[in-house]
């Protein structure tokens, strides 16, 4: 996947850009702040949406526009799609009005729609591609200086394997809560057995056959007794009207009778209570003279004396009648407005005590956080000078260790004092005495030859002399050629040995000069391993020596910042003290005042005595014309009662002539034996009855029961159909969660060999000839350098740009192992690097441009780097140049015709 063109309108400092973006690498160039990042993040925005940024839409939008377009054209899987996102403000909020994607055979519209497509179309959300493709400004060395646990977390973020264990908790918080419903289900599925068992031990079916039996015989008994209770009935009855007649009369005679002495006994009593009603009267009017004289005495209590008072100078009476309700009126509205301007005073006392009281207590607690701030200060302080310490421990350490590097230089040194080259001379000293040895070789070879050939053709010549004549031919061969030639082979025989005898010794003394030249060698690149780790040591220890010193400078300020605190807590407490005494004063005048308060609650009280004594003696009159009108009317009632007295008596002599006493008599015994048969059958006809409901209620509770058993057996049924349900979920449950937690653990080891091998090859690129030899990267992601001694060194020991080249080579192992989990053998999305230069020296940028070329030729089709820096304009295939105009402070971007002559240009300018 890459991308081809990016077009923007009013996107964050851009007004109007129009972007083609190539194949190779692309370094976008320009100041700090000029709008470089931004063109990255509108192709993110662009493909996910607002979710592939840490901002909102309103903030994507140029500030003081109300619109904006994204157009965005990429390839995937040798395809072209084009995506475009148009923004509108609505009120106060900026919203998605188009949002579209177009490719081949395909048409999507609609934000959500489109984030999904592009999701399934590159099988990676907006986070895993952010994270897979981008190497964020500023974050070079953010795995190095992580924590082991914070490393772990974020390379598993990155390597998308945070989310099997975020499934993992998930499963396991699904089966614990299938393990309580479980358990829930299986505690209600035991009580239900046990109810249906103690249900089906009490035998329900012949229990109602015989309730329902001994029922109908019930039911029988109670219809006979009921026909016996009729008939007793009519009897009682017919007695109880004659006897009713009797007692009527009777009753009549009776109530005359009473009427009559009723009626003398009330004219008796309401005589007598007139005689009461008199003695009360006089009673009161005792009472109304009680208080008067009470009503003088509270009148003189109060300031009212002066109002009713008739004084001379021999004394003063007081007219009670003149202290009318106006008076105490009067008086008491004069003690409101008093208590008004008391309690407004108060008020105004109180609200000046609690806020004294309160910026008291603000002060006191200011005063305690100086004096805790303090005390952390100088924790601080002690912390900054123990670190102060270990690093001047570690200034110790290294030179140390520097003392005996130097030791081991100088006597690798002094090797050369008497050898035939300087140091940096072994080397090639070592290649020429190899190449004199090999050409030394070469000659004794080509001797031994030419004596070998030469001896053959003595042999031959002699052999031809002894014979006499040429085999072959048989010709005599005196005076040939060959037998007169034997005198100058022996001669070149023996000049061949002596020569060969010279350059065999050659050879050894060579053979001699190349392990002398071989041991140099070795000494030589020993020398440089110990040189180099000189400076690295060299480097610690300024490192430790500044930490010291930043540190020792940090705890005198810290300490005295802790005085300065200790000084704010002092004013603090002084001020606190002196606003609590302020409170004080105000109290004092707050319990004055309150005093004053309850004077006047005092005098409100008199007044309210005077007013209750003037009322209760009103009452009091009132109730003796109440009692002397009660008086009046009880005379006129007897007088009523004298007259109906007299009909009375009349009316009963009248009735006592109209009663027949043999009847009633014959009336009386019918009743009594009536009442004792129908007391006595109610009482059967009660028990029956009572038999009869408590069979019915017990045979409705066994139909219950058995409803109730059938019930339970259904729910049984279900109940225990849900409990398998539940096993088998959790069973399921259970597995996939160890599923999780293995195929986590599994994806983590094989990511974590196959990463390391990457970095590896990163780094083989980046420090191949350097002092380092491999990397080692555990199950826990802890990073290990080897040097190429053997000696292992954490990341955080290497220089600032060491360390920066190195993180920036653990993300591009990172990125590649992304890319093949994600795409496989297809291409592999663009590799991203924001301003990776910010801490790496311009030695470190040659590597790092030796590391781009690498991820190029392990395939990815297109690199952007985001730089200010010009160093890395010579790596770029293609330049583009952002500029941000001040006046307007909108940015603009212009592709450079040829990248590699504007890097030659801006070499020339340095």
């Amino acid at each position: 996947m890459r991308f081809e063109r990016i077009r923007l309108r009013n996107f964050k400092p851009y007004a109007d850009a129009d972007l083609d973006l190539r194949d190779g690498v692309t370094v976008i160039h320009g100041l700090n702040g000029s709008g470089k990042s931004s063109l990255l993040e509108a192709c993110f925005f662009a493909l996910y949406g607002a979710r592939a940024l840490d901002e909102t839409l309103d903030d994507v939008v140029t500030t003081g526009e109300d619109e904006a377009e994204v157009s965005l054209q990429f390839v995937h899987a040798g395809e072209t799609y084009h995506i475009r996102r148009e923004l509108r403000r609505s009120g106060d909020r900026m919203s998605t009005t188009t949002c579209t994607l177009e490719g081949p055979d395909v048409a999507v519209d609609g934000a959500t729609d489109v984030r999904e497509f592009v999701t399934d179309l590159l099988r990676m959300d907006a986070e895993a591609f952010v994270n897979c493709a981008y190497v964020r400004q500023g974050e070079v060395n953010k795995l190095i200086n992580a924590t082991p646990a914070q490393r772990q977390d974020t390379i598993d973020d990155l390597l998308q394997l945070g989310k099997l264990e975020e499934y993992r908790e998930r499963a396991s918080q699904a089966r614990l809560g299938v393990e309580d419903v479980r358990s829930e289900k299986r505690g209600a599925l035991s009580k239900l057995e046990s109810q249906i068992e103690a249900k089906e031990d009490a035998n329900l079916h012949a229990r109602l056959n015989d309730l329902e039996t001994e029922l109908s015989e019930v039911d029988s008994e109670i219809e006979r007794f009921e026909e016996n209770e009729a008939r007793a009935e009519e009897t009682l009855a017919d007695a109880e009207e004659v006897i009713a007649t009797y007692e009527e009369t009777k009753a009549k005679l009776d109530g005359l009778d009473d009427d009559v002495e009723e009626l003398r006994e009330t004219i008796r009593a309401d005589e007598s209570k007139r005689d009461d009603l008199r003695d009360e009267v006089v009673d009161l009017r005792d009472r109304v003279d009680a208080l008067e004289s009470d009503l003088a005495a509270a009148v003189a209590e109060t300031d009212l004396g002066d109002v009713a008072g008739d004084a001379s100078e021999s004394g003063a009476t007081i007219d009670t009648d003149a202290v009318d309700a106006d008076a105490i009126e009067n008086r008491r509205e004069s003690l409101d407005e008093e208590e008004d301007a008391v309690r407004e005073e108060l008020q105004e006392a109180r609200q000046r005590e609690t806020m004294l009281s309160n910026q008291a207590e603000k002060l006191a607690e200011r005063a305690e956080e100086f004096e805790e701030r303090a005390a952390e200060t100088r924790e601080r302080a002690d912390e900054a000078e123990s670190t102060a310490a270990d690093a001047e421990t570690r200034v110790e350490e290294r030179t140390e260790e520097l003392e005996t590097l130097d030791d081991e230089i100088e006597s690798l040194r002094e090797r050369f004092d008497d050898a035939p080259v300087d140091v940096g001379e072994a080397a090639g000293h070592r290649e020429s005495r190899q190449e004199s040895l090999r050409e030394t070789r070469e000659r004794v070879a080509t001797t031994q030859a030419e004596l070998e050939s030469v001896r053959d053709r003595l042999e031959e010549a002699k052999s031809l002399r002894e014979e006499g004549k040429c085999p072959e031919c048989g010709q005599p061969v005196e005076g040939s050629p060959h037998v007169d030639a034997i005198g100058e082979h022996e001669a070149e025989l023996e000049t061949l040995e002596a020569d060969l005898d010279d350059l065999r010794e050659a050879a050894n003394e060579l053979e001699a000069d190349l392990e002398t030249a071989e041991s140099l060698a070795e000494a030589e690149t020993r020398l440089g391993n110990l040189r180099e780790r000189r400076s690295l040591i060299e480097s610690s220890i300024e490192d430790a020596r500044e930490t010291a010193g930043e540190r020792r400078g940090e705890a005198e300020s810290l300490r005295e910042q802790a005085n300065e605190l200790d000084e704010q807590a002092a004013e603090k407490r002084g001020a606190a003290e002196a606003q609590s005494e302020a409170a004080a004063d105000a109290a004092e005048q707050i319990a004055s005042l309150e005093a004053d308060l309850d004077a006047i609650d005092s005098v409100r009280e008199r007044l309210d005595r005077v007013d209750r004594l003037r009322s209760e003696i009103d009452e009091t009159e009132s109730e003796i014309d109440r009692l002397r009108e009660r008086r009046r009317s009880i005379a006129e009632r007897n007088e009523e009662r004298r007259e109906f007295l007299q009909e009375k008596r009349e009316r009963r002599e009248e009735l006592a002539e109209a009663v027949d006493e043999e009847r009633i008599e014959t009336a009386k015994e019918n009743k009594t034996k009536a009442e004792e048969y129908l007391e006595n059958v109610a009482a059967k006809l009660a028990e029956l009855r009572e038999r009869r409901d408590a069979l019915q209620n017990d045979i409705g509770g066994v139909r219950g029961e058995l409803s109730e058993l059938e019930s339970l057996r259904a729910d049984r049924a279900q109940l225990a159909e849900r409990v398998d349900a539940l096993d088998s979920l959790h069973e399921e449950i259970s597995t996939l969660e160890s599923t999780y937690s293995s195929l986590r653990a599994e994806l983590r080891r094989r990511n974590v060999e196959t990463l390391e091998r990457m970095l590896n090859e990163t780094f083989d690129l980046v420090y191949g000839n350097d002092a380092y030899s491999r990397i080692r990267l555990d199950d826990e992601y802890e990073l290990t350098v080897f040097q190429k001694d053997g000696t292992a060194l954490d990341p955080e020991q290497l220089s600032g740009g060491e360390r920066a080249l190195f993180n920036l080579s653990l993300r591009c192992a990172i990125y590649r192992l992304l890319a093949e989990g994600i795409e496989g053998s297809a291409p592999m999305p663009p590799l991203i690097l924001d301003e990776p230069t910010v801490f790496l020296d311009s030695g470190h940028v040659s590597r790092l441009v030796d590391l781009v070329e690498e991820m190029r030729r392990l395939g990815v089709a297109q690199i952007l780097i985001v730089s200010h820096d010009d160093d890395l304009v010579a790596a770029a295939d293609d330049l583009v140049t952002v500029e941000k105009d001040p006046t307007s402070n909108r940015s603009s971007v212009d592709r450079v015709a040829d990248a590699s002559l504007s890097a030659i240009e801006s070499s020339a300018d340095d």
